[in-house]
């Protein structure tokens, strides 16, 4: 959901805004996931875009992704443009192949969660 704002906002709403913390945000700057503006004073300030370009982050990092690869996804020149747009050509056989490590873990933890049930019904 696209969060509006008329108006720049200091790093501890765009935290407050986006759930993420002040800190998440800044290592988010470093990382070159986002590029906050700046004010004369030095202090970072967050336009619509910029809080819209978290929300996709953090929805990017809730599904596993690192962050070396959400970098990489969010550079591709459809991503710029279009925040929702599909995972680029070159990209894709990597997203693939990260998911593919997350649906083996997946097939893990459930074994581990069917002993686990066993063990208790036992």
């Amino acid at each position: 959901m696209p969060w509006l704002v008329s108006r720049l906002v200091q790093i501890s709403e765009a935290a407050r805004v986006t759930g993420a913390t002040a800190r998440s945000l800044r290592f988010y700057e470093q990382e070159g996931l986002i590029q906050p503006g700046r004010c004369a004073n030095g202090y970072r300030d967050y336009c619509a875009a910029t809080v819209d370009r978290v929300l996709l982050v953090r929805s990017l990092l809730d599904s596993g992704l690192p962050t070396a690869l959400i970098q990489r996804v969010l550079s591709a020149p459809a991503a710029s443009t279009e925040p929702a747009a599909p995972v680029p050509d070159a990209l894709r056989a990597e997203v693939e192949l990260y998911r593919e490590r997350v649906a083996v873990q997946v097939e893990r933890l459930t074994a581990r969660l069917s002993a686990l049930d066993d063990l208790l019904a036992g």
